[in-house]
């Protein structure tokens, strides 16, 4: 993954990863705020050597000395060292937990040997600092003693500082575990993020899209919820973003292929309940009120939906012609008042995909695109049945609506390689149920909306006026 694809992923999860961090942050706050406080008592020793009279016997102690520093770091947590401790406190201290409490550091290049005790208790944590404080020095004289009683030890360990009581808690430390936990959340948040970036298959944006298909995206149509109570919005709000929408999506349409203008287009989507009957009804009202003579074919043979989007009968219709039942003329409807003709599926045939792929589709599509500049066929989705696959050699191309939210990446790409599998010309994708909060597509939608607005409120104002009312709250 590339630095912009880490910050795709921040735009799109930004939520995810806030969450996480303010869960770790309240973690570490209810930890901190729970943890056991912990007071510490420093000591500290200085150790030296006896018997060197010139530099070089100096310099041989010092770097002797050094070296025993560490050893005497590790010497405190021994029972050596711990048991005359112990039985200074007389408190029943055992030297186990003793050498837990036990912190021994050794500056470096130092002959300074520091040792701090942690305990719940500054008081307690004092003591056994002042008893290690007052026991250490003979441990080592005893240890470090020759074989020769009489001689003295070479090492001398001094008592450099006397343990203190402190009244500050060593632990927990609430900045410092704040700002941990603001880092673990950020970088567990962001972890989050691209684990359900990488197994969210779902399709949301054109990014997404792009991903699997070199295809061009014609057209981005946005989410709206009333599009299920009014499927034909271009009749119904002319003025709305998503009218405008399929506006723009019939202007990318009239610009691809411009070489070979394509008459006969299919619609198809990969899964049901994408909108692709909504979708293509919509362009072909916009294409009509373009001025352009347009047929609009509702070759969902299985589930047709497309008349009961427009309020028509479907008692006879292409099934008909196909069969020589009945003729174009006699099934073709009008709709509106822009020339749009309705040509709807009739009665539900038992072997659609042979309908589809006759020769008599082929007869009827060559008539309609002789009378009409498009011809607009509703098909139905690619992955459950083939019709779509096998219409879409027939006609002059395809179009693929990506119901974004709704079809997974997986799904869009078996659509494409079963399109590509036949010969046919994908004229190129359409979203739709976009996210206005996504970007995609949407860039142009609050200025309509804002200019819609203001439109409105203008009209009211110069009514009221006229009438000699008052201005409508809007």
């Amino acid at each position: 993954m590339e630095l912009q694809d880490y910050i795709r992923i921040v735009r799109k999860r930004w939520m995810t990863i806030v969450l996480t961090t303010l869960v770790v942050i309240g973690l570490a706050g209810l930890l901190t705020a729970t943890a056991t406080k912990q007071y510490a008592s420093t000591t500290q020793f200085f150790v030296s050597v006896s018997g060197a009279d010139d530099s070089a016997q100096l310099q041989q102690s010092n770097t002797f000395i050094q070296q025993r520093v560490k050893s005497y770091a590790q010497l405190l947590k021994t029972p050596r060292a711990l048991d005359p401790v112990a039985e200074a406190l007389g408190d029943g201290t055992d030297v186990d937990d003793l050498a837990d409490q036990i912190t021994a550091v050794t500056p470096p290049d130092t002959v300074m040997l520091e040792v701090s005790v942690t305990d719940p208790s500054p008081e307690h944590a004092q003591s056994v600092a002042t008893a290690i404080g007052e026991s250490f020095p003979g441990v080592v004289d005893e240890i470090e003693r020759p074989s020769d009683a009489s001689k003295r030890s070479p090492v001398k360990v001094s008592l450099v500082q006397p343990a203190e009581t402190s009244s500050t808690p060593v632990s927990p430390n609430p900045v410092r575990n704040l700002a941990l936990g603001v880092v673990l959340g950020l970088l567990l948040g962001l972890g989050l993020a691209v684990l359900r970036q990488l197994m969210d298959t779902t399709v949301r944006t054109a990014d997404d899209v792009e991903e699997i298909t070199e295809e061009p995206i014609i057209g981005a149509v946005h989410f709206d919820p009333r599009a299920g109570k009014e499927p034909l919005i271009v009749e119904t709000d002319p003025s709305s973003p998503r009218s405008e929408a399929f506006r723009a999506l019939r202007t990318n349409l009239m610009f691809v292929n411009a070489a070979s203008h394509p008459r006969t287009i299919a619609l198809t989507s990969s899964i049901p309940g994408e909108g692709k009957s909504t979708t293509i009804a919509n362009l072909a009202l916009t294409l009509a009120q373009s001025g352009s003579r347009i047929c609009l074919v509702e070759g969902d043979l299985r589930r047709p939906r497309l008349l009961e989007y427009l309020g028509l009968e479907g008692v006879a219709g292409l099934t008909d012609v196909l069969i020589d039942r009945a003729t174009l003329d006699e099934v073709l409807q009008p709709f509106g008042e822009h020339g749009l003709d309705i040509l709807g599926c009739g009665s539900i045939p038992p072997n659609p995909s042979e309908l589809l792929a006759s020769t008599a589709m082929s007869t009827v599509l060559s008539d309609l695109s002789s009378r009409y500049d498009y011809v607009l066929i509703d098909t139905p989705p690619v992955l459950p049945v083939t019709d779509a696959v096998v219409l879409s050699t027939k006609v002059d191309g395809i179009m693929v609506l990506v119901g974004t939210t709704i079809v997974r990446k997986e799904q869009l790409e078996s659509t494409l390689e079963a399109l590509e599998a036949v010969d046919n010309t994908v004229l190129g994708l359409v979203l739709n149920r976009v996210s206005t909060k996504s970007g995609e597509g949407t860039g142009y939608y609050g200025y309509y909306s804002d200019e819609q607005t203001l439109k409105t409120r203008g009209d009211r104002r110069k009514q009221a006026k006229r009438s000699g009312g008052r201005t409508a709250a809007v």
